[in-house]
């Protein structure tokens, strides 16, 4: 008898980043050095939160979220904040309550946004309740989105101090930490 993995088990197996999508595992690119830097500099912040208020956990990049969408098994931010149990060597279950994409050079242009657009969707679907979608090319530095207002997004620029109230109170990042400078 054959056993079939499931897509959850089958990304286990993969040793690069990726998402499964209406059933298929969608390979992730590696990034460059400006996104990397400021998914960094998220994840440093988060972590001092996390250490501060012992409420929940920093999560870094490439890191699996399973969840149970009709079109989406898992997620894998580029910074996030889970409240939850500690899976050990496993995926997070279920989404994180605040999740961070930043964009690299391919996420611009009509596609890009949709596929931005979607996904913010399902993050709201599978429970996060604030999301950010930081694009380091655009003066609209971070789009804070909330589950009870989707549509319309509070904006950052540099030299503005950024939050994702309510679900982190009192944590804070100031949008020039996301550059090199």
């Amino acid at each position: 008898m054959i056993r079939l993995l499931s897509g959850i088990e089958n990304l286990y197996k993969i040793k690069e980043n990726a998402e499964i999508v209406d059933g298929e595992i969608i390979r992730m690119s590696p990034t460059g050095a400006m996104p990397s830097f400021a998914a960094s500099e998220i994840f440093v912040s988060l972590r001092g939160y996390s250490k501060r208020t012992k409420s929940g956990w920093a999560v870094g990049d490439n890191t699996g979220f399973k969840v149970n969408l009709p079109n989406r098994e898992s997620f894998s931010p580029d910074a996030s904040y889970y409240i939850g149990e500690n899976p050990g060597m496993k995926f997070y279950e279920g989404s994180p309550i605040f999740a961070v994409e930043v964009r690299s050079e391919n996420d611009y242009g009509n596609d890009a946004e949709e596929k931005i657009r979607k996904k913010k969707q399902d993050y709201f679907l599978a429970g996060t309740k604030v999301f950010w979608d930081v694009d380091l090319l655009n003066a609209d530095t971070i789009k804070v989105y909330r589950d009870t207002d989707p549509e319309n997004p509070t904006i950052y620029r540099r030299g503005e101090i950024a939050e994702a109230e309510p679900v982190l109170p009192g944590w804070v990042f100031p949008v020039d930490d996301l550059f090199f400078e």
